[in-house]
C-alpha cells in the first residue's frame, strides 16, 4: 500500500496505468518481432549463400583476370543526405490476385526430334537464303520446317509458317496453333534427358556442378516440360546458329540468367566446332564466339539491370545494396548492349532484401537516398529499361525477351514438407497444378506484367515462374562449390546452407532456353 500510495501521489510521478500499458507496448514489440522474422527468413537464407567473409573476397580479388573496377563515382555504399519517403504499397487486393498469365502468347509445336543429316545441310543452304531477303517465307521454308510440319501433320499438331503480317518478326520462321498455352502444364519422366551430360560441357560454371561435387541422384536431369495440349519443340542446335548467322545474342542479369546463359551454350556446343571466349569490362562482359556461324553468344553481369554497388563480376556481395536510379544510371551497362540482335533479360534475385530497397537519386546536382518498396522501385527500373530499349532498339532487327522470376524454395512446408525443410534432400517436383509457395512473388509478377505491357517495343516475356515453383528438386542444394567456410552448426545441419535458388546444371534451365527457342522461332 505503501509503494502504490508513493506511485500515484509523489509529485510528477508516473500515472498509475503505465505498468499495464507498458505490458502491452512490450508485448506488441515481441509479436512484431517475431512476424518480421518470419518475412525475413527466405531473405536470410538467400543472404547467406551471397554474401562472404572478407577472407573470401580477398581471394576472389585475387583470381580475378583484370584490376577491380574503380568504385562508381566512389561513392556507392554512403549514404548521401538520407531522405526517407514513405512509398505507394500495393494494395492488399491486388496483392491477392494469383499472376496466372503475365501475357497472352502463341503455342508450341510437337516435341519429337528433328531429323539431322542431309536435312541439316539443305537446312544450312535454304537459310542462309533466306538471311539475305531477311525472311523465310512458306515457299523457302527450311528442311527442318518441312520435317516439323509433316510430323506435326500426321500426329495432328501443326506447325504453320508465319503470316505475311508476321514476316517482318525477326528470326521468326513460323507460328503455334493457337489454343496452347506453353506455360501451363506438367513435368513428366523422360529417360531420353538430358540434352548433354555434366562433364561434357566445360561452360558450366563449379556453382552449378551438382554431380560433380557428389550429388547422389539424378533423377532431376530426366524431367521435361510438357504444356497442355501440344509440345515443345526439339532445340535444335544447327537450325538455331544458322538463322543467327552474323548475329549478337546477348543475356542480362544477375547469376540465374549465368546460368541460362551456361545452359545455352551447352546446348549449343555440339553444333560448334571451337567456341573462342574473350572477357571484358572487369569480366562483367563475358563472350563466347561461334567463328563457323560469324556469331557470339554473351553475358553482361548487371543484378539491378541499372547501376548499382554490386556491379563487379566477382566481388559483389554486400548486405547494404544501393541501386542507383537516375538520368544516365542505366547507361553506363546499356552502353555494351547496343548493335546486339537478341537480348535477354532477368532481374529479381538481388532485389530479395526482407527490407524496404535503398534506391539512389539525384536532385539539382545533389545525391540522396530514398526508401522505397521492392515493387515500386522495381518497376521503377523496368521502366528505365523500356525507355533506353525505345530509344535504342529497331524492332524490326532486334528481339527482346524478359524472363521473370526464379522462384526459391527455402520453407519446406509451403508444398506439405518439413516444418524446417528445404529443397536439401528433396528429388521430385510438385504435382499440385494450383501449387504457388512463398519463393515467388505474385506483386511483381503484376509490375512485369503491367510495365512491360505498356513499352512501345515488342517485349517476349517468357514466363518461367509457375513451372520453376514445381520443381524444388532441381537446385544445387549443397552440391556445388562453397565460397565461404562453415561453421559446426552448418556441418551437422546441412539445410541450413543449402542453395535453394541457383539450379543444377543439366536440369531445369535447359527447358527455360527450349521455352526461349521456341518463342525466338515460332510466333
Amino acid at each position: 500500500m505503501k509503494l502504490v500510495f508513493f506511485i500515484s501521489n509523489r509529485k510528477n510521478a508516473v500515472p498509475y496505468y503505465f505498468i499495464p500499458f507498458s505490458f502491452l507496448i512490450f508485448v506488441a514489440v515481441l509479436y512484431a518481432a517475431d512476424f518480421t522474422s518470419i518475412l525475413q527468413q527466405g531473405c536470410s537464407k538467400y543472404q547467406q549463400l551471397e554474401y562472404s567473409t572478407q577472407k573470401e573476397s580477398k581471394a576472389l580479388i585475387a583470381r580475378e583476370e583484370g584490376p577491380r573496377p574503380t568504385p562508381i563515382h566512389g561513392e556507392e555504399t554512403k549514404l548521401f543526405d538520407q531522405i526517407i519517403v514513405e512509398p505507394t504499397i500495393l494494395a492488399q487486393d491486388e496483392e491477392a490476385k494469383i499472376f496466372n498469365q503475365v501475357i497472352a502468347e502463341p503455342t508450341a509445336t510437337e516435341g519429337k526430334s528433328l531429323q539431322r543429316g542431309d536435312e541439316i545441310k539443305q537446312a544450312r543452304t535454304q537459310v542462309e537464303e533466306a538471311k539475305n531477303s531477311g525472311e523465310v517465307s512458306s515457299e523457302k521454308k527450311t528442311s527442318d520446317e518441312v520435317s516439323l510440319e509433316k510430323k506435326n501433320s500426321d500426329e495432328g499438331d501443326t506447325v504453320e509458317p508465319a503470316e505475311e503480317k508476321d514476316l517482318g518478326v525477326p528470326f521468326a520462321v513460323g507460328k503455334m496453333e493457337e489454343g496452347c498455352d506453353l506455360f501451363r502444364g506438367e513435368w513428366v519422366y523422360d529417360e531420353a534427358r538430358p540434352h548433354y551430360r555434366e562433364q561434357d560441357c566445360r561452360f558450366i560454371s563449379s556453382q552449378f556442378t551438382c554431380q560433380a561435387h557428389g550429388r547422389p541422384d539424378m533423377l532431376y536431369q530426366h524431367w521435361r516440360w510438357q504444356p497442355h495440349g501440344c509440345s515443345l519443340p526439339s532445340f535444335n542446335a544447327t537450325f538455331m546458329l544458322e538463322r543467327l548467322r552474323g548475329k549478337r545474342m546477348l543475356f542480362v542479369g544477375d547469376s540465374l540468367n549465368r546460368g541460362q546463359y551456361s545452359s545455352m551454350l551447352c546446348l549449343l556446343q555440339h553444333a560448334i566446332p571451337q567456341f573462342s571466349n574473350s572477357h571484358s569490362h572487369h569480366a562483367s562482359h563475358t563472350v563466347f564466339r561461334a567463328p563457323e556461324y560469324n556469331a557470339s553468344f554473351e553475358f553482361f553481369w548487371a543484378p539491378f539491370l541499372v547501376e548499382s554497388n554490386c556491379d563487379n563480376a566477382s566481388v559483389h556481395r554486400v548486405t547494404d545494396r544501393v541501386v542507383h536510379e537516375y538520368m544516365g544510371s542505366l547507361e553506363r551497362h546499356a552502353q555494351y548492349w547496343k548493335g546486339v540482335d537478341i537480348l535477354v533479360f532477368n532481374t529479381y534475385a538481388w532485389w530479395i532484401t526482407g527490407t524496404k530497397i535503398k534506391i539512389m537519386r539525384r536532385y539539382r546536382g545533389r545525391k540522396y537516398i530514398r526508401l522505397m518498396t521492392t515493387e515500386d522501385g522495381y518497376r521503377m527500373v523496368l521502366k528505365s529499361m523500356v525507355s533506353w530499349l525505345e530509344k535504342n532498339m529497331d524492332p524490326h532487327k532486334t528481339r527482346i525477351f524478359f524472363m521473370t522470376m526464379s522462384p526459391t524454395h527455402f520453407r519446406g512446408m509451403d508444398w506439405g514438407g518439413d516444418l524446417h525443410g528445404t529443397c536439401y534432400g528433396e528429388t521430385t517436383p510438385i504435382f499440385d497444378p494450383t501449387y504457388w509457395g512463398s519463393g515467388a512473388s505474385k506483386s511483381i509478377m503484376q509490375v512485369v506484367g503491367e510495365v512491360l505491357g505498356e513499352s512501345k517495343v515488342p517485349i517476349t516475356i517468357v514466363n518461367i515462374t509457375q513451372l520453376s515453383l514445381y520443381r524444388k528438386d532441381a537446385h544445387t542444394s549443397i552440391y556445388k562449390e562453397l565460397r565461404y567456410n562453415l561453421t559446426p552448426a552448418q556441418v551437422a545441419n546441412p539445410r541450413s546452407y543449402a542453395d535453394c535458388n541457383h539450379w543444377c546444371l543439366p536440369g531445369l534451365q535447359d527447358t527455360w532456353n527450349e521455352l526461349l527457342y521456341t518463342k525466338l522461332f515460332f510466333l
